[in-house]
């Protein structure tokens, strides 16, 4: 556990001003699109304390045999489901599960899978990663910003096209496979299901760590010096903690995101792509609110031939941007920040990495935090499918690249 920063107090208030100003001048403009940036804000934030990668939660299982942060995962999508099905229900938001086109979701998470272990984390990981002054993260989002790209509008959009359109399959009234269309259950029901047994199984494995504490005698001390402030604001977090407050997040991100036109919750692949088109096209258009009549993110079928119009879903910017700044706000009052140089070897491997996760990423239509977090959250088949093949790819490549699986 770092120590905390003498100054945790001033960043602390630096954080409530960059979460309470945009939502003050969405209310005063109308313009709902800058509560994004409070809401990746607090995302880079709630990712940094709880150092909760996709790509380590998933190698960390066959690494040192943690499987802490993929509980934290898992607690984010269930939070999701919780919360989504309660807001559905009260008419608040429209559920908007991802189609089903197996090809992108099989080829894509086996790209970005193995890409993630590269480039030392996911596309969420990199970012938060990025603000606490990792170099390797730094140049592996260069590399994830070009693979997108060339998914979405260079060499690749083409076969990516094509996936789409020949896997693309259908439930019997023409809609997205999900959970739901397959069992006859409805949404509810089943988030009812799943946060029962992850509430059964996380009381579970707290008695059995209690008795585990007990029989070795251990006792936490806790700095009487330290108040409760201190301790969530300067303090790293456990993985579920972080979870649960992601979960939360996703939904205030769905609402935040509707006035702009954007039908969906958290999901970060598409405004690393919109990055790179602000600094390398000049005949973008860009998208602040529902009347632009921004795409949503689910991938849609488009003949291969015809080349999509570019366009920069503003919301999704101040997300990924604010996500960058939150992270480093929160790194500097657990002492974190840390700039440090790395072997030539390494940045290269980074940015090749960063490349397959981008390439995976678009080809998938999103990544841990738009197809797991939210996809799975969204009981989407297609989503599923993508998280199980990306984990059993970094799996793969963890015992290659990393434990020397070839010897």
């Amino acid at each position: 556990m770092k120590s905390s920063n003498e100054n945790w107090k001033s960043y602390a208030f630096l954080g409530l001003v960059m979460v309470i100003l945009p939502v003050l001048i969405s209310m005063v403009t109308g313009l709902w699109v800058f509560f994004a940036a409070s809401i990746g804000f607090l995302f880079g934030v709630f990712l940094q304390k709880g150092q909760l990668c996709g790509s380590s939660a998933f190698s960390e299982v066959i690494v040192t045999r943690d499987n802490m942060k993929i509980w934290g995962l898992w607690l984010v999508i269930v939070t999701g489901m919780a919360l989504f099905a309660l807001a559905s229900t009260f008419g608040w938001i429209k559920l908007a599960p991802k189609p089903l086109m197996w090809g992108s979701y099989v080829v894509g998470g086996i790209v970005f899978g193995a890409g993630t272990v590269l480039a030392g984390g996911c596309i969420s990981g990199c970012l938060y990663k990025a603000g606490e002054g990792n170099l390797n993260s730094m140049v592996a989002l260069l590399g994830i910003a070009i693979g997108a790209s060339m998914v979405e509008y260079g060499p690749l959009q083409g076969m990516s096209a094509y996936l789409m359109k020949a896997t693309l399959i259908q439930n019997a009234s023409g809609g997205p496979v999900t959970l739901p269309s397959l069992t006859g259950l409805s949404y509810n029901l089943l988030s009812i299901l799943m946060v029962s047994i992850t509430l059964v199984y996380g009381l579970v494995m707290y008695q059995r760590k209690v008795r585990e504490i007990a029989a070795k005698g251990v006792v936490k001390m806790i700095d009487p010096r330290e108040g409760l402030p201190q301790r969530i604001i300067a303090k790293r977090w456990r993985p579920w903690q972080a979870g649960i407050a992601i979960g939360v997040l996703g939904l205030l991100a769905w609402f935040s995101s509707v006035p702009t036109g954007r039908n969906y919750p958290l999901g970060v692949t598409h405004g690393v792509l919109f990055l790179h088109t602000l600094a390398t096209a000049d005949d973008f258009q860009g998208i602040y609110k529902a009347e632009n009549k921004v795409p949503n993110p689910t991938p849609q079928v488009q003949p291969a031939t015809v080349a999509p119009k570019r366009k920069v879903g503003w919301w999704l910017v101040l997300l990924v941007t604010s996500l960058v700044f939150g992270s480093w706000v929160s790194a500097k009052t657990t002492g974190d920040v840390k700039l440090l140089p790395k072997p030539p070897g390494q940045v290269m491997t980074a940015i090749f990495g960063g490349l397959l996760v981008g390439i995976g990423a678009a080809i998938a239509g999103g990544c841990v935090v738009g197809n797991i977090m939210s996809g799975w959250a969204l009981m989407s088949v297609g989503c599923i499918i993508f998280g199980v093949f990306s984990i059993l790819s970094n799996w793969a490549m963890v015992w290659f690249y990393l434990l020397g699986g070839w010897e």
